[in-house]
């Protein structure tokens, strides 16, 4: 029988390479024959919705990518996309806004799939505020974080090692952008960032951890202001919206007494 694969076939298979899986590993993986595997990959058997569900699920594909694969069989999409500003998630923004309040007089971010920042607290609008000139910020409707990086006008001038921390921060992009596969808004915020000056360069060798600092600190300075801040990201668990599922935590702390101070004399500014 000649068969040709369905857009859900070629899909499967995209995100099955993707992941590194044989179609063995994965079938053995999902608990699913390898042949029926098979035939869903070259269009010989269409799948039924909670097989689409459990082997995006397996390939760990996010959740607006499975919503797509659900299309691709021919099913509706299960996973809403409910904007922020929803009153469905008036708990999740009461919790986030929590989140940042207690975090002052540290700055902190939410950002969403695109890297816009959604949320802050009043610390981080204080310490952009600070380190560059709003006029010639890189700022649209909304700041994104990896224009705030990697733009000239943006935080560059200002971050002592920035070639250290901006590499680490274009990894991240890398790696969101390699687990999202397919999602076209990211890819075009990664080469709009390759094309700005000296950030293709950042990609040219891994950086060797040198020093006695076991986090990538980086390290503002700008006229009486300085400061040396290290970041972490934290994610929704269990997640079933699209938007929530795409919302990242960024918070900063002080990386030594000097910086901690600095911050507490921006926040009582």
């Amino acid at each position: 029988m000649h068969t040709r694969p369905t857009p859900f076939g070629a899909e499967l298979k995209r995100w099955r390479t993707h992941r590194r899986f044989s179609q063995l590993q994965l079938a053995t993986v999902a608990h699913v024959s390898q042949r029926h595997l098979s035939y869903l990959e070259t269009g010989r058997t269409k799948p039924s919705r909670e097989m689409v569900i459990h082997l995006a699920t397996t390939l760990e594909v996010p959740l607006r990518s499975q919503n797509d694969l659900l299309v691709a069989a021919g099913y509706a999409p299960v996973y809403p996309e409910t904007p922020l500003g929803e009153p469905a998630l008036d708990q999740v923004r009461r919790v986030i806004d929590f989140l940042l309040s207690a975090h002052e007089p540290y700055p902190a971010i939410v950002v969403d799939r695109r890297w816009d920042i959604v949320a802050s607290n009043t610390a981080a609008t204080q310490l952009v505020a600070r380190l560059i000139n709003p006029a010639t910020a890189p700022v649209g409707e909304r700041v994104n974080l990896a224009r705030l990086t990697f733009h000239p006008d943006g935080l560059r001038s200002v971050t002592v090692n920035w070639d250290t921390t901006a590499g680490a921060v274009l990894l991240r992009l890398e790696r969101e952008l390699a687990d999202r596969a397919g999602d076209a808004a990211l890819a075009a915020l990664f080469d709009e960032m390759l094309g700005y000056p000296g950030v293709a360069e950042l990609r040219r060798g891994p950086a060797i951890p040198v020093g006695d600092d076991l986090l990538i600190p980086i390290h503002y300075r700008t006229g009486n202001f300085e400061a040396r801040l290290f970041s972490t990201v934290a994610t929704i668990g269990a997640a079933y919206d699209v938007t929530l599922e795409e919302l990242r935590l960024e918070t900063f702390f002080p990386v030594d007494a000097a910086s901690d101070e600095a911050l507490r004399r921006s926040a009582a500014d």
